[in-house]
């Protein structure tokens, strides 16, 4: 077990300090943690894989990420890993965003990331607020519950972000939570070696925001939340609407197989090289056909 600490560690940034600039008890650690694991788990090279974010807490992610990594604008972490991504098909593209970031101002990068079916694995922190500019209530902020700009109760309904994922065409959709730590390690592994577009959604805590406005205790109570929260899709399955209300379902909820984006660029780009090719053969005869009927006639008027 020390020897594949050890390991992930190594996948660290060696000058960065640490302890984290996140607040004690928040769920990032966690996911980055996990993500390190996995990682050293598949012997990633560093020089071949790119961790990209935008703004908020997960975007401090790639900051100890000892990979390529981008710090970019607000939402627009999709935009970024995908130029990355078609400038260098080779490298393991992944990303990491909060859900103010990923489906609020980055909502139509995400749509459009899923129906592109790019070779992209996008970790969108869950934590239903957002956390770093003051607890402002998000996209995911459930109805009814608290925010720094909702101080009677979020009157709107929240998204799905699984559900927002299946809609607009992601080939690879899971959702786990920092409480359930060996499934974070599977669901990602098994995402970036997924051949697609890649959405892992993980339920997070953010107790100096969230947990204070929605009464709390702590981030000890906010884990055993998500612990008691959680339903497998198996056991989804077997429950009434009744019942799943207030629930989230964890595991996978989409794995299949469809082209991907770059696969089917790079096919059509060869396609019309040699369409081209074969035009250009036929102008050139042409031409060449042209030429030969005007020598001849010269020769005769000669």
């Amino acid at each position: 077990m020390s020897q594949a600490i050890e390991r992930a560690r190594t996948y660290l940034k060696p000058h960065k300090k640490l302890p984290t600039v996140w607040c004690g008890g928040c769920g990032l650690g966690v996911v980055m943690s996990s993500l390190t694991r996995v990682m050293s788990a598949m012997g990633l090279d560093k020089n071949k894989t790119a961790t990209i974010s935008g703004i908020g807490c997960t975007g401090r992610l790639p900051t100890y990420i000892d990979t390529n990594t981008l710090h970019t604008t607000h939402g627009r972490a999709l935009g970024f890993a995908t130029g990355v991504k078609l400038a260098n098909p080779e490298l393991t593209v992944i990303t990491a965003m909060g859900d103010g970031d990923s489906v609020a101002i980055g909502g139509n990068h995400f749509i459009h990331a899923c129906r592109r079916n790019i070779d992209i694995t996008a970790i969108v922190v869950n934590n239903q607020i957002y956390g770093m500019t003051g607890g402002q209530y998000s996209p995911t902020t459930p109805h009814g519950k608290r925010g720094t700009t909702a101080p009677y109760g979020n009157v709107e309904y929240e998204f799905d972000i699984v559900s927002l994922a299946t809609g607009a065409g992601a080939t690879f959709v899971a959702r786990t939570s920092v409480y359930h730590v060996r499934e974070l390690d599977k669901l990602l592994e098994r995402a970036i070696r997924h051949r697609g577009f890649s959405v892992v959604e993980v339920v997070s805590n953010c107790y100096t925001s969230y947990g204070r406005l929605n009464k709390f205790s702590g981030p000890v109570d906010m884990f055993k939340w998500m612990k008691e929260s959680a339903v497998t899709v198996k056991q989804a399955g077997e429950m009434s609407p009744e019942e799943l209300e207030g629930k989230f379902i964890r595991g996978i909820h989409v794995e299949r197989e469809q082209p991907e984006f770059i696969e089917v660029y790079d096919k059509l780009a060869e396609e019309l090289a040699a369409d081209s090719s074969a035009v250009n053969q036929k102008r050139r005869a042409t031409i060449e056909s042209y030429q030969r009927l005007g020598n001849r006639l010269k020769a005769r008027i000669e």
